[in-house]
């Protein structure tokens, strides 16, 4: 018996490890379903959801030492989640995700589990859900854990002293991306069929840019952050990621709507009618302009022709596609008192500050410097950046970039650096994505291929505000003409055939 970093203490599994060294991708793996075919096999009865967790949990054990996807796996609590489930789809009842075993960022709380989001420390355990994670439960879903995020999710790399590297499933000598590294990396390697994460400066978008998967930021409040009224003064907000388009849009509705004390509360959507209907035909930008950062930075050239590829595939569905790049001005000047403040709330809650990475602590110190009139202006100046470059939107319908400018960094690429070589760094790899964490508009990453190198790369589809049905649909008819979901890393949970006939 091996006791498996990342399992709850107490719990152990006998379990196959599968090591590969041939990492890269795989056209037809014998690899785990998704989220809506777990779904549906519930429903009917041809399995249960206790064998579904286990199953989970196996995959989950045997990936730790590489991959590391996980901060905490809660299994027993799981199990008994997954019996009852069994017993309430016995007795009848039907839910979305009755059963279906998924995962959660560890900046969101789960009752009975600390909420560390990527700190070291002794956190106490929390005695409530979230809003997001008692909407997915209230939708049925069993909670096996909760997966690595970096230090209170300020880089787009999943590492950091607490616990180690995540890894990135199709090489795991480069990082899934983050600061939703580890629900990338789980989901991408088959170990659950998606999982919750958030974006403050885009990082669901990115780590699902780098592990091929489908990456929704929803408009502000479309999930709950509560018990934040609204998360890094309104920057971050929770989304999913998943393989496909449908299982994204399924968990985006199960874990969508908003709690009293939210501070913004959209009109509800419906994410699933959306990922079924046709987009109609769409007037498209295509932009590879990236915002003034004062930094230097470049298009990786097979970054810029895997989206210029993803772009004649959209002309060859029957859209309009045209060069042009969104007025972002000074957008960054917003940005910054707002990234540094929610930093500053955060770091005030662990519990030994001396165990923060020192870029952390500069963080800090820089919210508390621009927590007065900065601050106020950074809120203020959102009106005008939202009419400034929604301008764009007179014109076109959506929005196309590149997600980031790079393909996957390395595993330790950050390691070392001081404040501003590592912010230097950060923009350099992603300039594309945090200004509509500025807007707090929607966007959805979608697979746009691979590099010569076999590393996966993402385009951001953009729209205006709550704009998400139509960006859905859009990426629902790319998924169907380019097949993405078809392809799995090398790393990816191993299958057995008779779950393969059960789940069929």
């Amino acid at each position: 018996m091996t006791t498996v970093p990342g399992i709850a203490p107490g719990t152990s599994y006998d379990v196959a490890h599968r090591p590969s060294h041939d990492w890269g991708r795989s056209a037809a793996p014998a690899s785990p379903p998704g989220l809506a075919d777990m779904a549906a096999a519930l429903a009917e009865g041809s399995v249960s959801s206790r064998w579904l967790t286990e199953q989970c949990l196996e995959r989950i054990a045997a990936s730790q030492p590489e991959l590391n996807a996980f901060r905490i796996v809660h299994a027993e609590s799981a199990l008994a989640e997954a019996d009852a489930a069994d017993r309430r789809l016995a007795a009848g009842e039907r839910l979305p995700l009755l059963g279906v075993p998924l995962a959660v960022k560890d900046d969101m709380d789960v009752a009975g589990l600390p909420t560390a989001f990527g700190c070291a420390g002794d956190f106490p355990p929390k005695a409530d859900d979230s809003e997001a994670v008692r909407r997915l439960r209230a939708a049925g879903a069993v909670i096996v854990g909760k997966t690595q995020t970096p230090e209170l999710g300020q880089w787009p790399l999943t590492e950091g002293a607490a616990f180690g590297a995540t890894r990135n499933p199709w090489n795991p000598d480069f990082t899934p991306g983050g600061s939703s590294g580890g629900s990338a990396a789980a989901v991408a390697a088959g170990l659950i069929p998606a999982a919750l994460g958030s974006d403050g400066a885009g990082s669901i978008r990115i780590p699902a840019a780098w592990t091929h998967l489908v990456g929704i930021k929803p408009q502000r409040g479309r999930i709950s952050t509560w018990p934040e009224p609204e998360a890094f003064r309104g920057l971050t907000v929770n989304g999913v990621l998943a393989r496909t388009v449908a299982d994204a849009a399924l968990l985006l509705d199960a874990a969508s709507g908003s709690h009293r004390g939210d501070l913004h509360r959209p009109a509800p959507i419906s994410a699933v009618r959306a990922a079924r209907r046709a987009p109609g035909r769409l007037r498209i930008a295509l932009s590879f302009g990236m915002p003034f950062t004062g930094t230097s930075k470049a298009l990786d050239p097979s970054v810029r022709s895997a989206v210029e590829r993803l772009a004649g595939r959209l002309e060859a569905l029957g859209h309009e596609v045209a060069l042009e790049d969104p007025r972002y001005g000074k957008i960054g000047l917003s940005f910054i008192p707002r990234a540094t403040g929610g930093v500053q709330e955060w770091a005030a809650r662990v519990p030994d500050p001396s165990l923060l990475d020192p870029r952390t602590s500069e963080a800090t110190l820089m919210g508390r410097i621009l927590s007065g009139l900065p601050l106020r202006a950074a809120r203020r100046a959102e009106a005008l950046h939202q009419y400034r470059i929604g301008e764009i939107f007179h014109r076109y319908d959506v929005v196309l970039t590149p997600t980031t400018a790079t393909a996957p960094l390395r595993v330790g690429a950050l390691v070392g650096r001081g404040s501003l070589d590592t912010e230097r760094a950060i923009i350099a790899a992603c300039p594309y994505a945090w200004p509509w964490n500025v807007l707090g508009w929607p966007g959805v990453n979608v697979p746009a291929g691979f590099t010569p190198q076999g590393l996966p790369v993402g385009a951001q589809l953009l729209g205006p505000e709550a704009s998400e049905p139509l960006l859905i649909s859009l990426a629902a008819q790319l998924e169907a003409a380019e097949n993405w979901q078809s392809h799995w890393p090398r790393w990816s949970a191993p299958v057995g055939a008779a779950a393969e006939r059960v789940l069929a």
